[in-house]
């Protein structure tokens, strides 16, 4: 019998393929399934398409690659020279914006008495401004205006900025109603500008403290957002745990008030009972907390370290003017701008 073969050079295809293969293509079929689509597809896929379509259009209208077009060429002097004056232009627009100055920071930078205690002076009516008695809290003072207080004209008072080695006994705040020792006693022949602290210390707590009249970068400091470096010696009454250490060092440790971040610690001693803790909080009583939850007892509480500044040559009890290199350093660390102004001389009293 003969095997039924297909012939060669034939396709064995089956009904349906053959159907496939033998239909005509027609156009009306072919639009009639894209339109079909079309009608079905998402409109937002259309949108983006006409969008897509349109960015096209817009930012390939210059080639560098096109035939007859050459491509630009740049003066970099004329670039960084308008560069140069746009920002200089930037910079007057933003000096003359900010000329004016609320009435109690004018007053409270003229050395009178804080921005509270203006407020009340201004209600009073005992502020003058041109001749003229200002009661408005929200007023504006222009750089030509002339401010009197009891008949004499106020000025801005020229920035000081003074380091303190707070010895112990002294309360860090500008008045006590108790009349206890305060840090203001310490520094009262530092100048005749009106100081304050930034920051605090307790009253146990010795260590660098910064007084100065500057707002603007006394909150800068002290605000926990300028990470502003603090090293602590700290003395306990009792050798410290190796096991309390390693939960301390633990970046989960916390206590009632949130989670602590130290930035560095150390045993000083063969007793275990002299420590060294860096951290950047500025939260209140911090370091005697940490070693209280501990069950410990500070003893000795000393700053040594202040935003980089140290107490070399500064004894206990003595105040210094900052440098200025201290400044460009103490401005560039809290991010703020080096003034126009120059500290006073270095001096210790």
């Amino acid at each position: 019998m003969k095997k039924n073969t297909p012939n060669k050079g034939k396709k064995n295809l089956s009904p349906f393929k053959k159907f496939i293969k033998n239909k005509p293509q027609k156009e009306e079929f072919r639009s009639e399934r894209s339109s079909t689509f079309k009608k079905k597809g998402p409109r937002k896929n259309e949108e983006k398409e006409k969008q897509k379509k349109e960015h096209k259009l817009k930012t390939t209208v210059y080639s560098p690659f096109e035939k007859g077009v050459e491509k630009p060429t740049y003066n970099i002097k004329n670039v960084i020279s308008v560069a140069k004056k746009l920002k200089e232009d930037e910079e007057v627009e933003v000096k003359t914006k900010s000329a004016s100055t609320r009435l109690n920071k004018y007053i409270s930078n003229a050395g009178v008495c804080s921005r509270r205690e203006a407020d009340q002076l201004i209600a009073e009516g005992k502020i003058k401004i041109n001749g003229k008695v200002v009661t408005e809290m929200g007023y504006k003072v222009q750089p030509k205006d002339r401010v009197e207080y009891e008949g004499k004209l106020l000025k801005k008072e020229k920035y000081v900025y003074v380091l303190l080695n707070k010895p112990k006994g002294f309360i860090t705040t500008t008045k006590d109603p108790q009349e206890r020792k305060t840090v203001m006693q310490l520094v009262k022949n530092a100048c005749d500008e009106r100081i304050y602290p930034v920051g605090r210390l307790d009253r146990n707590t010795t260590g660098l403290l910064l007084f100065t009249n500057d707002g603007e970068f006394a909150t800068k400091v002290a605000h926990p957002s300028s990470n502003t470096q603090k090293i602590y010696r700290v003395e306990l009454n009792k050798p410290f745990d190796e096991k309390h250490e390693e939960r301390l060092r633990d970046p989960k440790f916390e206590l009632e008030d949130g989670p602590i971040f130290l930035d560095g610690l150390s045993v000083n001693d063969d007793n275990r009972t002299e420590i060294g803790i860096e951290l950047h909080s500025g939260k209140n009583r911090i370091v005697r907390r940490i070693f209280e939850h501990f069950g410990y007892q500070v003893d000795v509480l000393d700053r040594t370290v202040l935003a980089g500044l140290t107490k070399k040559d500064l004894p206990r009890g003595k105040w210094r003017y900052l440098s200025e290199d201290e400044m460009i350093q103490l401005k560039y660390l809290s991010g703020l701008k080096k003034t126009k102004s120059k500290p006073k001389g270095r001096s210790r009293k």
